[in-house]
């Protein structure tokens, strides 16, 4: 009789734990997506360290150049130099993914906290009130609103973007805010006269944080894209500001000049950028997922 006669199935040896430790942070995590989100942000937000020329210099001596060994990536129809515009316009539409995003997340917190500590009736209203705007398509709400406030700009547009994408985050807030608003440590809480923005932030945040982190970052992506849709259809950012989406605004221009590089090189950093922000935000679901099934 051996010691392996008498090991228990599903036993692993001290040794081996690390490992599969170690194999499961890579397995679970999407490490490349995160890497080259990184490296984007990185070098989107110092794009004056490696930008060759000013984005927004039309040098209209040299307009519609393949990419070769001045222009890396080509210029547009006005001469400007696409290589710089991918960093600038990148930094552009992802300060815009972000700014929208947080006040995205800030009104859909308050709002739904609020819902989940009011009466059943003041409930029931904001919730049908949050219906009814989750109703109408978000692309056509950011219109009408872009086209009522006008004076498109980088705020401007944030502000637009993330006033209108806020529901979801709402919903789960205030589903979670009703599990736990009579937990003893919140009516403790309040007993000791704990305002509403104390408890919010000590005991409610914590534990619906991970429930919309994944929400959280696929705004982003949506804010992107947003801004995207917005000036491809010519209601977005103005022509001195670049970003991706303005930049693809000038498909048309291209097509009939043959000029491929000025649809394909930002089209392929936009949909790269959306990829790897979607990649994170599934990897985050799988994660609250996986965390309520073990409560």
């Amino acid at each position: 009789m051996t010691e392996k006669d008498f090991e228990l199935a599903g036993i692993r040896t001290v040794e081996e734990q690390p490992l599969r430790a170690k194999r499961k942070w890579y397995k679970e995590y999407p490490v490349v997506s995160m890497l080259f989100l990184g490296i984007m942000i990185v070098e989107c937000f110092f794009c004056e360290q490696i930008m060759t020329v000013n984005p927004t210099y039309m040098d209209l001596e040299h307009c519609n150049v393949a990419p070769g060994r001045k222009f890396l990536f080509g210029t547009d129809t006005l001469g400007r130099d696409i290589f710089s515009m991918i960093w600038y316009g990148g930094r552009v539409s992802l300060l815009i993914g972000f700014v929208a995003t947080a006040i995205s997340t800030a009104i859909g917190v308050l709002f739904g906290a609020v819902s989940g500590v009011a009466s059943p009736r003041a409930d029931a209203f904001l919730m049908r009130a949050v219906e009814i705007v989750l109703s109408i398509p978000n692309l056509l709400m950011i219109v009408l609103l872009q086209a009522v406030l006008g004076g498109a700009g980088v705020i401007g547009i944030s502000i637009v973007i993330g006033i209108t994408g806020w529901m979801s985050i709402a919903k789960v807030v205030r589903t979670e805010v009703r599990q736990i608003r009579n937990s003893e440590y919140v009516i403790a809480s309040k007993c000791m006269g704990g305002s509403f923005w104390h408890i919010l932030w000590r005991h409610f945040l914590p534990n619906f944080w991970p429930s919309i982190m994944f929400m959280v970052v696929m705004n982003v992506r949506t804010a992107i894209v947003a801004e995207s849709t917005l000036s491809f259809m010519g209601i977005g950012l103005p022509l001195e500001i670049v970003s991706w989406g303005s930049m693809l605004a000038l498909s048309q221009q291209a097509l009939m000049t043959g000029s491929w590089w000025m649809i394909l090189i930002p089209g392929c950093f936009l949909i790269v950028t959306l990829m790897c922000v979607t990649d994170i935000g599934n990897s985050l679901r799988r994660d609250s997922n996986q965390r309520q099934s073990n409560l």
